[in-house]
């Protein structure tokens, strides 16, 4: 009976797994594809593979866009990890004063719609000369991160006692020694889940990225939207620009996903 159960537990795990990643196989699958064949009701499962949608594409530039989202997404997650990292270590390791508060404003900040706050924003960008710059999209993502990696990297620090760091300072260890020797080695997998959290948010992002760039800068999810067109979606096309896209993350998250299921089980967010 107990093999029965086991049995059926891991069909439906393995159902489930499919499910979830049944739509990224169709993309992938429409990129190989002709425009008649992406769009034909009921779709085609056998079909000759071509690769002229990927052809086409890195001829059209997509190369210049995969590079603005690799340097924007990356370097936004290291300025924010910067950021955030140190302000998570102090709310959780040292008494500050309205801490919660603080850390209440952290999120506060994530409540305000997008849209509510583009205005502005395109206004300040322009008066300083950063709209369509990676620099902008850069300091925007950063800005957009931190509060997620001050939450999560808070819950992380949490976890560790604080007579390690006691015992550390009283070898002679400084500060900061303690930091970056001691408390950063321990929490490595929440690090790591965080930072990939964070460049996936950035990675995709749409929305400011739409908004703040037009030609210089301009990131993935803006070149694929290009092929929405008054006469009509490109689907073939489209897929294979979100197959260049979603491969780097599915390579990252598989390289990384020991350290990313460690850190996500690590501790629960806590207050």
């Amino acid at each position: 009976m107990k093999k029965i159960v086991s049995g059926g537990l891991t069909l439906v795990t393995y159902l489930a797994a499919f499910l979830f990643f049944f739509p990224i196989l169709w993309i992938f699958i429409t990129g190989f594809k002709s425009e008649g064949e992406a769009i034909v009701i009921p779709p085609t499962i056998f079909f000759k593979p071509t690769l002229e949608n990927f052809r086409m594409i890195w001829d059209l530039g997509v190369s210049e866009f995969l590079v603005n989202s690799v340097i924007v997404t990356s370097v936004s997650t290291l300025i924010a990890l910067a950021l955030g990292v140190p302000a998570a270590y102090a709310l959780a390791m040292f008494k500050v004063k309205k801490g919660d508060d603080i850390l209440f404003w952290f999120i506060s900040t994530r409540f305000l719609p997008i849209a509510g706050v583009i205005i502005p924003l395109y206004l300040i960008f322009k008066n300083t000369n950063l709209l369509d710059s990676k620099t902008g999209l850069i300091l925007l993502y950063a800005a957009m991160n931190v509060p997620l990696i001050v939450w999560m990297m808070r819950s992380f620090f949490k976890d560790i006692s604080y007579e390690i760091i006691e015992a550390t300072q009283i070898d002679g260890a400084s500060g900061l020694q303690s930091f970056f020797q001691v408390v950063l080695p321990l929490v490595r997998p929440g690090l790591i889940s965080t930072g990939l959290l964070s460049m996936v948010f950035a990675w995709n992002e749409f929305f400011f990225a739409v908004s703040m760039s037009y030609t210089n800068a301009g990131t993935l999810p803006v070149y694929m939207s290009s092929y929405m067109t008054q006469e009509g979606l490109f689907w073939a096309k489209m897929a294979a620009a979100a197959t260049i896209a979603i491969l780097p993350v599915l390579i990252l998250g598989w390289f990384t996903q020991k350290q990313l299921v460690r850190g996500l089980t690590m501790g629960a967010v806590k207050g």
